[in-house]
């Protein structure tokens, strides 16, 4: 199938129309790692646990889905280690992990699903080298199950997904230890923000727009324009190619909730193409380049992190062209751009294009996808 003539979307629109509505979707050239095993066919289901502030206080009780993933997704969705403790039932090395000494205030998360599995109150030092706690959070937000030689496995209740074994050499009142690997879990401190900022940059704002706001822990979505000055921060001198801005979004979004490298991940495996440089499927100029712009230095070393990360698991076959750049200022998008998906459904450039993006979130992290989409 050959590109349509043109290299814009309004050309995109006028020539899919004349072709009688065909078009293409160019998908990420990805490499062996997304050869997915044949996806979950029986019951997903629901699970109800109880949500908590970062300080540990219940926020009531919520139903959400099953977490279902193939093992291909589980793969290159976890560090190497994290797949092997979380999925794969072992054991990260004593002394190792990055929470047995830690005593900061706050709870932990599932480091797979984010479900809220334990908390600072609970926890108390041993000379094991791995976090140990009293009890959960909540009962209902893990589960102990026997999984081959280990009696007592604990398990996030949402994706099943392997924190560490049960003992009954805990101190009282429970009696029990909750020895928990670090690996599994996500340490969000008890003083977390409730919003934090981050801004993406991944060819035409709608699709990218459109899969953060269906993404859960985000507040709001607004596209826009960075990387250029203030006076050229309009579309008609953005789509020219010269501006020096990138079509973007703004991403505001809750850290207790959802951490910035899922946002990352979000990004890099489905929001847009990471090897494509300077163009995204249809569209093509610097203006559709890939590029994070980062508020400060712990996004930059995520980011950074995180593109090395992938290019070492080899999950393209391109380079990643991805630019990791610092964020002088964010220009919101003029208004008839905002929410553009959700507004305009049926147009072929969005079904073409960004609608799978969505329907990709929701297969991809089906944790995170929503059908209520933030603002």
């Amino acid at each position: 199938m050959h590109e349509p003539s043109g290299s814009t979307r309004r050309q995109f629109l006028i020539a899919t129309a004349v072709a009688g509505g065909s078009a293409w979707f160019l998908w990420p050239d990805r490499g062996a790692a997304f050869d997915d095993s044949p996806p979950y066919s029986g019951p997903v289901g629901e699970v109800t646990i109880t949500e908590f502030s970062p300080g540990g206080v219940s926020a009531g009780a919520v139903t959400l889905p099953k977490v279902i993933k193939t093992d291909a997704q589980w793969r290159r969705q976890l560090s190497p280690l994290g797949y092997v403790v979380l999925r794969k039932f072992d054991d990260e090395t004593p002394f190792s992990g990055a929470f047995h000494k830690n005593h900061e205030a706050g709870i932990y998360r599932c480091a797979a699903c984010d479900t809220p599995v334990f908390g600072s109150a609970d926890k108390f030092d041993t000379n094991t080298g791995w976090p140990s706690f009293t009890k959960p959070l909540a009962a209902a937000n893990i589960a102990i199950v026997q999984h081959g030689m280990l009696p007592q496995a604990i398990v996030c209740a949402r994706c099943e997904s392997f924190l560490g074994d049960l003992f009954d050499d805990g101190p009282q009142p429970t009696g029990l230890r909750h020895c928990i690997n670090s690996v599994s879990l996500r340490f969000v401190p008890a003083n977390t923000p409730r919003s934090a900022t981050a801004v993406f940059a991944g060819g035409c704002f709608w699709g990218v727009d459109a899969v953060y706001k269906h993404t859960r822990g985000v507040l709001s979505v607004t596209s826009g324009y960075a990387g250029g000055a203030a006076s050229t921060a309009n579309y008609e001198t953005v789509s020219d190619g010269a501006s020096g801005h990138a079509e973007s979004v703004r991403v505001i979004y809750d850290p207790s909730l959802i951490a910035y490298e899922t946002l990352l991940k979000v990004f890099f495996l489905v929001a847009h193409d990471p090897t494509q440089l300077n163009r995204q499927g249809p569209d093509t100029g610097p203006q559709y380049r890939s590029s994070i712009f980062v508020v400060d230095a712990a996004q930059k070393v995520a980011a950074e992190t995180a593109v090395a990360n992938l290019e070492k698991m080899k999950l393209f076959n391109r380079k990643i062209v991805t630019a990791v750049v610092p964020l002088d200022k964010f220009y919101p998008a003029e208004a008839y751009h905002q929410n553009y998906l959700a507004l305009h459904p049926n147009e072929p450039y969005i079904r073409y294009n960004d609608i799978p993006k969505v329907e990709a979130l929701k297969a991809e992290f089906t944790e995170l996808y929503r059908e209520n989409v933030a603002s």
